[in-house]
């Protein structure tokens, strides 16, 4: 379980990531940069318990890796928001 939260570093929160929340049922996190998209969906299901769609990641000019999460319908974004307290 340990190695699961290597992979995510941090919930990224701004007032975009709040729309894809609400709208897009959508997470973004920051994620260790070697981290492939398998690994994070990995770390994201077994960490929250939720069922992962589609993973998409891109570098941000400071090098970071952030990585969009869109979760299974049955699944809520908010409610994990609520849960990290960033919500």
């Amino acid at each position: 379980m340990e190695r699961y939260y290597k992979v995510l570093k941090k919930p990224l929160i701004t007032e975009k990531t709040f729309d894809l929340i609400e709208r897009e049922n959508k997470l973004v996190f920051l994620v260790d940069r070697k981290a492939n998209k398998s690994q994070i969906k990995r770390a994201i299901e077994k960490i929250h318990k939720v069922k992962v769609v589609k993973i998409n990641t891109l570098i941000t000019s400071r090098g970071e890796k952030k990585a969009f999460i869109k979760l299974h319908p049955d699944n809520s974004a908010q409610d994990i928001a609520i849960d990290l307290g960033v919500f």
